[in-house]
């Protein structure tokens, strides 16, 4: 059992700025839990020379408590290129921490919680890529970064949910293999000309969702937007206002500033969008990612203080997938 950290009238006053800005989605009986370690959190990553990455699906506490860098996966991957620090702290899973460690090979790269997984990324293996480019010679094999290390380096290149159309249609290829989620596939291959060879994974939150639940989103109310990720079924892509990644899902609600909005995505996603924009009302339908939430503000107090969990990437399969990311960071 975790002994809570004392909450004292100088870390209040200390912590205050930070409650304003997450005040509308975090109550103040929960901030008195929080304000201790994002306090204590906030001086230890100083002291270490420390930067904390956080992906746009972490909680509010962390997302606007301690993060120093947030996003989705394109962002924090070109991020941790450009990080001045000795220690990386990913806020997210661990092939995010993968990753940050594939691009800063000199860094310690640091976990709160190395059991954080993702379902897409075990979907698929080093060995089943080999196997497909076996049985079929010559295809680009396109690769999501929600996948490990080692499929990654086994890959031509990576792309996002945010670039994947762009990524496809640079290689000049006729057709191309794109792992390991299905659904995103289908929505690269509704948006390009460029054969999809798709895998069979899915993403535990997003695959969840129907096209039944828009429709009953909008029985009664007609002005509400609905926007969605492109790892949703494609008829629930069909549905919605809106198909894109977590950051284009961002900034279609700055730039349409809709009156109600409903973010078909995992939970913590609008709780760290309506702390942004107080003159919205996010309708809340979503899906908890249970590998998200294994990150919390003792863990990532603890990594600071231990350097644990510690992320590491054997070099041969580093260098291999190094290039595969910095191919589509080119792109």
């Amino acid at each position: 059992m975790i002994d809570l950290l004392p909450l004292t009238p100088s870390i209040a006053e200390r912590t205050r700025p930070i409650y304003d800005r997450v005040a509308g989605v975090i109550t103040a009986a929960e901030w008195d839990l929080f304000a201790p370690y994002i306090d204590a959190i906030n001086r230890l990553k100083r002291e270490r020379n420390a930067v904390i990455l956080a992906h746009n699906y972490q909680t509010p506490e962390i997302f606007h408590g301690v993060a120093d860098i947030v996003g989705d996966s394109l962002q924090l991957a070109r991020e941790a290129c450009r990080v001045d620090a000795d220690v990386i702290v990913v806020c997210g899973v661990h092939f995010m921490g993968e990753t940050a460690k594939i691009l800063n090979p000199h860094r310690t790269v640091v976990v709160p919680d190395a059991r954080a997984g993702c379902s897409l990324a075990e979907s698929i293996t080093a060995a089943d890529v080999r196997a497909l480019r076996e049985r079929y010679p010559g295809v680009p094999v396109v690769t999501y970064v929600n996948t490990s290390a080692a499929v990654k380096a086994e890959s031509d290149i990576c792309c996002t949910s945010s670039n994947a159309v762009k990524i496809v249609e640079s290689l000049g290829a006729p057709r191309v293999l794109m792992l390991p989620d299905a659904f995103l596939a289908s929505y690269v291959a509704s948006n390009t000309d460029v054969e999809i060879i798709p895998w069979h994974g899915h993403c535990e939150v997003h695959e969840r969702f129907r096209a039944i639940d828009v429709e009953q989103l909008r029985e009664g109310d007609d002005g509400v937007v609905v926007i969605a990720h492109p790892e949703c079924p494609p008829d629930v892509l069909a549905a919605v206002d809106f198909a894109g990644s977590t950051a284009a899902m961002i900034d279609f609600v700055r730039t349409h500033q809709d009156r109600r909005v409903v973010m078909l995505t995992e939970c913590s996603m609008s709780d760290n969008v309506a702390a942004e924009f107080a003159n919205v009302e996010f309708v809340r339908p979503c899906n908890l990612c249970p590998h998200m939430k294994r990150t919390t503000l003792p863990k990532i107090l603890r990594s600071l203080e231990t350097l644990q969990d510690e992320v590491l990437v054997e070099e041969s399969i580093r260098v291999r997938a190094q290039r595969a990311l910095e191919a589509m960071i080119a792109v």
